[in-house]
């Protein structure tokens, strides 16, 4: 082979790494969109029984969004590769980020499926690309992204989102809040939730579900006000808290009592999509670390 015909992979190692990486991240956040999707049941949201409280999604659809995303994560994964968090980069994601939202319009015909997923998404996969392999774990995964959450961009317009105006108006700081203060609510309660309960001999579906309680319990998930206000999101943390004192949604009262809840927001025409979108963030930061662990296991037995 001549030098000429030589694919760039193999006359730069980084280069190899560099995409290595992003396919590994993409394709990881994608699944963990996927795997929250297919969670069943699922309180007031999409899963597998059908649409919940979003009468213009189902589940093939939120599927097809997530896949439609792939590229947008691995764009972003790239840009941020062993990368210095300053202006340039945080407005470069940002543009990425508005690019995916218009593919994920166009693969939905409109409809928001994954706007929360691809700034919490985005920038998990931004800050995962940013560190070295060994030093990739769920924490400091979540303190380089937080560093650039706190960026500004100059191209974000105020009050569009949902988030925003639910902040103006019930003073809840959403999606932005949770990555700008290093999300609380992944390393302080959902990881561990998942931990606790996979190390009962709970399955991954349970635990997943138990995730997902955990958090509603107690975010302020701007969804839930967006949809319902007050009273959609203190009967969500009063359900979610009903699920976990029964011993969680493995439990016979425990299923129970998350289908009173399903049921309850239903009736309320409400659904905790921030909670849900933080359920798939867990699932993504759990499968990297995992991925580092058996990677440094592997590494041990070859010295071995």
């Amino acid at each position: 082979m001549t030098l000429a015909c030589t694919p760039l992979a193999e006359l730069y190692p980084a280069h190899r790494e560099r995409m290595a990486l992003t396919r590994f991240l993409a394709a990881v956040a994608v699944e963990a969109l996927i795997a929250e999707a297919r969670l069943t049941p699922k309180p007031g949201l999409v899963d597998r029984r059908g649409p919940g409280a979003h009468g213009d999604m189902n589940l093939e659809m939120v599927v097809r969004s997530a896949h439609s995303l792939w590229p947008t994560f691995a764009a972003i994964a790239s840009a941020a590769f062993q990368a210095r968090e300053d202006h340039a980069l945080r407005e470069t994601l940002s543009e990425l980020g508005r690019a995916g939202e218009r593919v994920m319009l166009q693969t939905t015909n409109g409809v928001n499926t994954h706007r929360g997923s691809i700034w919490t998404l985005g920038l998990l996969c931004a800050g995962a690309a940013m560190i070295f392999e060994r030093e990739r774990s769920a924490a400091t995964v979540c303190a380089k992204a937080a560093r650039v959450a706190r960026l500004q961009d100059s191209f974000t317009l105020p009050g569009q989102s949902h988030g925003q105006r639910a902040l103006r108006e019930y003073g809840a700081r959403g999606a932005r809040g949770e990555a700008e203060d290093e999300f609380p609510h992944l390393l302080h309660v959902g990881l561990p939730m998942l931990k606790r309960s996979i190390s009962k001999g709970l399955s991954t579906e349970h635990a997943r579900l138990n995730v997902l309680i955990a958090i509603m319990a107690v975010l302020d998930d701007t969804c839930l006000l967006h949809r319902g206000g007050l009273p959609a999101l203190t009967a969500a943390k009063r359900g979610a808290r009903k699920i976990l004192d029964c011993g969680g949604a493995s439990t016979k009262n425990g299923l129970k009592a998350l289908f009173e809840l399903d049921q309850t927001l239903l009736r309320l025409n409400a659904s905790p999509g921030g909670s849900a979108d933080l359920l798939a963030a867990v699932v993504f930061l759990d499968f990297v670390e995992n991925a580092v662990k058996s990677q440094e296991a592997s590494h041990g037995d070859h010295a071995l």
